[in-house]
């Protein structure tokens, strides 16, 4: 398989090595992106498994919650622009959307977009007659909705760019948004160690494995090793294991278990999670622009 430049880049974002290691580890691989990042983790070439999602369009996040506080929707409506994100009309068509959700629990986006309004327009409609008056492409991208049964939704909102939603069992309002506030800078993977995919940690597993024995120790004696690391790997990426970030001394898990409460679920949405964005290069558009205008 061709090793591209693109795909060069992407693994030095992700792991912080060099390029001529990137590169070598993707043709070692043929191109497998997670087989290459393992391979330069059980060799020390990768420094971190930075796998951030490309966080690119424009947009905003909307969280509408039921008057009862047992039911949420979250929304992502994405634009070309910070600039049209921030717009009245764009912000009052978006609030309209997460609110229709809320209202009709559809089943998908698809589903969302013929919902009617309460202007009597349907979702489709409204966003075809906003992108005539705004000269923008936008789009209702994510839709996701959250029941928290017997316990109450919590929420938190970073800017218009980040939603977290959480269904809190015990505790108070302070507790939930505080929550929800942590894992809106940490980002957990999940709730406990139980919602880990068992691949994840066999994988995880097999790499400190094979990182102890090439140490020089038996596979029988590296596999008694790692549990400490595994312990420090769960915790790092589980909602209750992770440090407090109000206070570090303590776990989100320990927080609750003082509180009296539990968490059975969270969502975390940011907008244009996953969408690469063109990059411009503002020099090259300039010399761009002065050649053509040459000519």
């Amino acid at each position: 398989m061709a090793i591209t430049a693109g795909m060069v880049k992407e693994l030095r974002e992700r792991t912080g090595a060099g390029m001529m290691e990137c590169k070598k580890a993707l043709t070692d691989t043929n191109g497998d992106m997670e087989a290459a990042i393992d391979l330069m983790r059980k060799s020390g070439a990768a420094k971190a498994d930075k796998k951030a999602g490309r966080v690119a369009a424009e947009g905003r996040m909307v969280i509408t919650i039921a008057a009862d506080g047992k039911q949420a929707a979250m929304v992502e409506v994405n634009s070309e622009t910070d600039f049209v994100a921030n717009d009245a009309n764009f912000v009052e068509f978006a609030e309209a959307v997460g609110a229709a959700a809320l209202a009709n629990k559809p089943a998908d986006v698809a589903a969302l977009s013929a919902t009617t309004l309460a202007s009597g327009q349907t979702v489709e409609e409204a966003r075809t007659a906003l992108i005539a008056k705004i000269g923008e492409n936008i789009q209702v991208r994510r839709l996701q909705l959250v029941d928290a049964g017997a316990g109450e939704i919590a929420s938190y909102q970073h800017g218009s760019k980040i939603g977290v939603v959480v269904c809190l069992a015990g505790g108070d309002a302070e507790l939930g948004k505080h929550v929800a506030m942590h894992i809106a800078a940490t980002s957990p993977v999940c709730v406990d160690e139980t919602g880990v995919p068992a691949e994840v940690v066999e994988r995880e597993r097999e790499i400190q494995i094979d990182i102890a024995m090439q140490s020089g120790k038996p596979r029988d004696i590296a596999e008694k090793m790692v549990a400490g690391r595994m312990k420090k790997f769960l915790g790092e990426i589980t909602l209750v294991g992770q440090p407090f970030v109000m206070n570090p001394d303590q776990t989100v898990g320990d927080l609750l278990q003082g509180k009296g409460a539990a968490v059975s679920q969270f969502v975390r949405l940011a907008v244009g999670e996953g969408i690469e964005k063109k990059q411009e290069n503002f020099a090259d558009e300039v010399a761009a622009q002065a050649a053509a205008a040459g000519k």
